[in-house]
Order: structure tokens, then sequence, then C-alpha cells
């Protein structure tokens, strides 16, 4: 599991230019039940994709598809983590 860290390093009318191309890569990524959760930070800054996939390769293969990181509006910085404690019905959606 990884949560990606999305940080603008351009301009919010470049972002919003682009975002309708982002939110379609991330309803790809929701329909292949990769993403879990997303959204934007507070103050908009960036963004945070819960992304449940394998390895750092499927996580950096899966960023490298994002208008985003294409056109260099927004860095990416991945966590990875092991959950070990979760709300009942959420293992259902991790890749074993």
């Amino acid at each position: 599991m990884f949560l990606f860290d999305l940080t603008y390093v351009k301009p919010l009318e470049e972002v919003e230019r682009s975002l309708p191309a982002h939110i379609r890569y991330l309803d790809t990524w929701y329909a292949k039940g990769k993403f879990l959760c997303s959204g934007r930070k507070n103050p908009r800054t960036g963004g945070i994709i819960l992304c449940n996939c394998a390895d750092r390769a499927e996580a950096e293969h899966i960023r490298d598809e994002d208008p985003f990181f294409q056109e260099g509006i927004a860095q990416y910085t991945f966590i990875e983590f092991s959950p070990t404690k979760m709300l009942k019905g959420f293992q259902s959606l991790l890749i074993s």
C-alpha cells in the first residue's frame, strides 16, 4: 500500500487547466481497484492518493500516467506502508 503525496510546483491556473485530464486518470485507476481514496490538501498545495499497489515499481508506473506528473505540475512523494489495523470491511479492498 502506498500513499501518494502530490505537491504542486506550478501555479493553480495550470493545475486547473490539467484537472479534467487528471480526473480521468483518477477514474481509470479507481475502476482498476488501485485507488481507494483521494483528495486535495487543505490549503490547496497538492493532493493525496491512497493506492493499493504491490510495490514501488507499480506505484511509479501508475504515477507516470498522471498528467500532473507528465506536465511537471506536481511532484510525487511515495510513502509505503503495511496496514495492520483497519476499519472492518477495509481488508476486503486490499491486494493479498
